[in-house]
């Protein structure tokens, strides 16, 4: 009798969180950081994969201060690297509203998104603490696998 083949649990190599106050100014830091976070992981803060992560970070950061703000609760962001993917993840204190990819308008706004969508290769919406939270996240695909890396010892942090 043959077993059922195991599935596959994705290697995490690196992950980093950090809470930000809900303001344009803490979806600022928000993107700075993360691209700090990619250049300590080894990607040129000019690489693709840099430059589409912290643009993910930016749109979803941007999304949660717009339609996610309640007052006297930060944003949470949260990266997983994995051998083949990026996981940003974004928390906001609006469970109650979730995101609706939308076709764009004439008007400024509404695309991010769009570009979300565009440059990730999965994402979606999760509830969270009963209701009260909520967390869109995203996975961009690496170019190749980062197999060899699991065995180099990543900063404290990472």
């Amino acid at each position: 009798m043959q077993g059922h083949p195991r599935a596959q649990v994705p290697v995490t190599l690196g992950t980093f969180t950090q809470l930000y106050s809900c303001t344009p100014r803490g979806a600022r830091l928000a993107r700075r950081l993360v691209a700090n976070r990619m250049h300590v992981w080894g990607f040129a803060y000019d690489s693709d994969v840099s430059e589409t992560v912290t643009l993910v970070v930016a749109e979803l950061a941007a999304n949660a201060v717009r339609h996610g703000r309640v007052r006297g609760r930060d944003i949470r962001v949260r990266l997983v690297l994995r051998e083949d993917v990026v996981r940003v993840e974004v928390a906001d204190g609006r469970a109650d509203r979730l995101p609706v990819v939308r076709e764009p308008s004439e008007g400024e706004g509404g695309r991010g998104l769009l570009i979300v969508v565009a440059l990730a290769e999965r994402w979606g919406v999760e509830p969270r603490e009963g209701g009260t939270y909520k967390t869109v996240w995203a996975e961009i695909s690496l170019p190749e696998r980062l197999g060899g890396m699991a065995g180099k010892s990543l900063p404290p942090g990472s």
